[in-house]
Formats: C-alpha cells, structure tokens, sequence
C-alpha cells in the first residue's frame, strides 16, 4: 500500500444488529502516536469478541471497525519506539482499541510479537495473538498450574480452546480433559494436546479437576464448579451461550475450598500491556517451535460477516482469518 494513501478499506459496524450489518468501507488511515506501531495488515483473526462488539454488547462507539488480532508488517512507528522497524513482519494484539478488520491499524508496540526468522505463515501468526496469548496468560497467570495438575477445557476445539490444551502440555499438566458440544468436533479436537475428549453433557462422570476453563456459561458454569477438586480453580473467560449470568455463592466456595476467577484479555492487555506481550512472543515462540498448533481457515476481508455466521452457530473448529490483501 502507497504509504501516501490517505484513505484505506476496512470493514466496519456501522448498527448493532446481527452478521448482515457489518460493511466494507472506506476509512482515513490511522497514525501511530508515541508507544505506538501502525502495521500494514496481511491477515486478522475473526473472534467471538468481535460478534460481542457487533451485537452491541460491548458499548463501542459507531461506526466501529473492530479486530483484535492482526498479522502484518510493520508500517510506522511512533515516537520513542524501538526495536521494531518499518517493513518488519510481525503479530499483534488489536484489543484494546480494536480495528483489525483494515488495512491498516495502530497498536501498542508493547503488544506486537516480531516474526523475523520464525518461519509462521502471516494467515497462522494473526490467529495466534488472542487464543495463544489468553491460553498462557489463564493457565499461568491466573489459574497458577502447577506441574502435574489436572485441567479441564470447554469448547476444546474452538479456537482458544485449541491453544489451551496444548498450553496446558507445555506448562507441566497432568491429565489434559477437553469437552466439546457434538460429537462430530471430538476428532479434532483430540488432535489439539487431549488425553481425552468427551461430549459437554458427560462432564459429571469426568472426575475431579484442579483447573477448569469456562468460556461457554449457562448452566456448564455450575457443573464446572463442581467437578473442581479441593484448592481447585475455576476460570470464568466467556459465555458463548449467551446464557443469564450464573451466580455462584461465596459461601459455597468458602466452604468447598475452591476458587473462581474472571479473564478477560482485552482489560488485562489494557493494564497489563507488557505483561501481555510477553504471554504473545511466548505463544508466538512456541508455535515456531512446533510445539503450538494452529489449525487455520482464511476468508477473504469482505466475507466477516459470513466468519461471524459460522462462528456463532458453534460449528467452526480451530480458527478463521480475514485475509484483508486478497482481490
């Protein structure tokens, strides 16, 4: 792209409403202001965070371009930035400010993972930055795994599910659980680090757990709570049901010896932001190494709101990009 160019395509929420509402527009070209990178986009990752934004869940003003990962190359930078140089290829967290879904958009450097020599396609690095940075961040961050501790995953071959069973492998894990919502997605998702993969309705004869990762809600929520071993952690990060909020007593937890925590990576990257790219060039590093893996399908930009269809009927595994360069 002409780097005099000062209008770029980008795909945007111009209502709240469901996927048909989304449109390809034209947008003026954002600058990076000090702390920041403008990154030419190649590829970015189509989320459950963005249905969120777009259903108007989230209060964003309009009209909104969201995105919260990109992979690209480094465009400009801003003011006190080093270590990263125009035409550099790279990862990035979008989150806190959203706009991946462009041609061009501006990020904190401290959320940017360099790719040089890493040997990731730029479609697999822009589905790593939210699932792979999320699944080291709740595992040892928030969850605080210990080597040999048993963990359970819901939605184990959605897209962050996929990262965190393989995540929980390289941090020392004991026995790796997943579940999943229909039989027809426990094929794949075994291939993402499982012991054992097993249908979501089945979880009461599953065991006990030290740590459980609930992004579904509704009713999963308390059966997680109870499949919780003594000093066990759940770790609430969605609720992709779209179920009503479950409350869980404190007197219960106080009682039981166990703990539940929240994780929502788009707060923790706003107050954490080194931390969190730490958690990035880590899962970036591992993927590299092969000891990641990323199951990848792209669509082109135009065709989000078909991404944010198959998203939201739960029939997708692993993960889908927008490629935001093809014709």
């Amino acid at each position: 792209m002409n780097s005099s160019e000062t209008q770029i395509k980008a795909v945007i929420i111009p209502e709240f409403g469901e996927a048909e509402v989304l449109r390809v527009a034209t947008v003026a070209v954002p600058e990076p202001g000090p702390g920041q990178v403008a990154i030419d986009v190649a590829y970015a990752g189509a989320n459950f965070a963005e249905v969120l934004y777009r259903r108007g869940v989230v209060d964003v003003p309009l009209p909104f371009v969201p995105g919260i990962e990109v992979a690209g190359r480094i465009r400009a930078v801003g003011q006190g930035v080093e270590n990263l140089v125009v035409g550099q290829p790279v990862a990035a967290l979008t989150i806190v400010d959203s706009g991946g879904y462009a041609e061009v958009v501006v990020t904190s450097a401290d959320l940017v993972a360099p790719l040089d020599g890493q040997g990731i396609g730029m479609d697999v690095a822009a589905a790593l930055p939210s699932n792979g940075t999320t699944a080291f961040l709740v595992l040892d961050r928030v969850a605080r795994i210990e080597p040999g501790e048993s963990v359970l995953v819901h939605a184990a071959a959605g897209g962050v599910g996929s990262q965190l069973g393989q995540a929980a492998r390289l941090l020392g894990a004991g026995r790796v659980v997943g579940t999943v919502g229909s039989a027809a997605k426990i094929k794949t998702a075994r291939s993402f680090g499982y012991d054992e993969v097993i249908l979501r309705d089945q979880i009461d004869d599953a065991g006990d757990f030290d740590i459980v990762v609930d992004m579904v809600g509704g009713p999963v929520r308390h059966t997680s709570l109870d499949r919780l071993a003594p000093m066990g952690r759940l770790v609430v990060m969605g609720n992709a049901s779209g179920a009503v909020d479950v409350g869980i007593p404190a007197n219960e937890l106080w009682f039981t010896n166990r703990t539940v925590s929240g994780f929502n990576l788009a707060a923790f990257a706003a107050a954490f932001p080194e931390e969190t790219g730490r958690a990035l060039r880590r899962a970036v590093a591992a993927a590299a190494a092969g000891d990641l893996r990323v199951q990848v399908e792209a669509l082109p930009l135009e065709q989000a709101a078909q991404a944010h269809q198959r998203i939201e009927s739960g029939a997708t595994t692993g993960k889908l990009v927008l490629d935001v360069t093809a014709p």
